[in-house]
């Protein structure tokens, strides 16, 4: 039975990996508002793969706020949290409280059901630049790269990138400082999030979602990274709105190329 089971796993995860090798959008970092975005794309017929680093999707989601496993939304999502299938609470001042492993497992479980591959334990090291333009990824095991291994990566090609890699903007920043693109922000550039402002940080969040160059988007906190916003701690309605809105754009996008 052992060389039945290995032959089953080698045989399903190199179909994805093979199928995986041209995508119509990639998805870096699989915190909530990839996952929402990812959802979303699949669910339009999009193929769509997101690449995490580590071993469980679900970014920030799952510690809560400093371990405490609640997370803060605004009540006007309750009906999309109602078709995840999230249970939820009033808290007052027109918020909600949700399990936050509960709402990590069902954004993950939403992404795969549309049809979007997670691929984990996957993180990437370099950008594919055509002509200007952000054209795929440069992927590795993360173990590799965390023990410093010499071992060749390997590459996937992607009509859209999403930069959801969260304060560090890193996608963002292999685009900048190694490919030399210039982005299509007020900044231009990598002015870096700000201090903590919740209700700031949530208007910001969904405000900076969107293109940043050819072939590159950006969502989650990314996205205040490269518009400079306000963090807002375990509040998670704009990373949902976010996502939706970066899907939104990208569907469009790749609809007119």
């Amino acid at each position: 039975m052992e060389p039945s089971i290995t032959r089953a796993i080698v045989r399903s995860y190199f179909r994805k990996l093979d199928q995986a090798a041209e995508l119509d959008v990639a998805l870096v970092g699989a915190g909530p508002s990839a996952l929402m975005a990812a959802r979303d794309l699949a669910a339009a017929g999009r193929k769509v793969a997101i690449f995490e680093r580590r071993l469980a999707p679900g970014g920030g989601v799952w510690g809560g706020g400093m371990l405490f496993n609640e997370v803060v939304l605004q009540t006007d999502l309750g009906p999309l949290l109602d078709e995840l299938g999230v249970s939820h609470e009033p808290a007052g001042d027109g918020l909600l409280t949700v399990d936050s492993v509960e709402l990590a497992a069902a954004l993950i479980l939403a992404a795969r059901r549309a049809g979007a591959w997670i691929f984990n334990a996957v993180t990437v090291e370099d950008l594919v630049v055509r002509a200007d333009r952000v054209a795929g990824l440069v992927i590795n095991w993360a173990p590799v790269v965390r023990q410093q291994m010499h071992v060749d990566p390997i590459c996937v090609a992607a009509q859209a990138v999403v930069d959801a890699t969260g304060h560090p903007g890193e996608i963002v920043r292999l685009a900048t400082l190694k490919s030399g693109l210039a982005l299509e922000t007020a900044a231009g550039g990598l002015p870096g999030e700000r201090s903590m402002w919740a209700e700031m940080g949530e208007v910001a969040v969904v405000q900076h979602t969107g293109r940043v160059c050819a072939g590159l988007y950006v969502c989650g906190m990314a996205a205040n990274q490269v518009g400079s916003g306000h963090r807002m701690g375990p509040i998670f309605g704009g990373m949902l709105r976010s996502g939706r809105k970066v899907a939104e754009i990208i569907l469009r996008d790749l609809a007119h190329a």
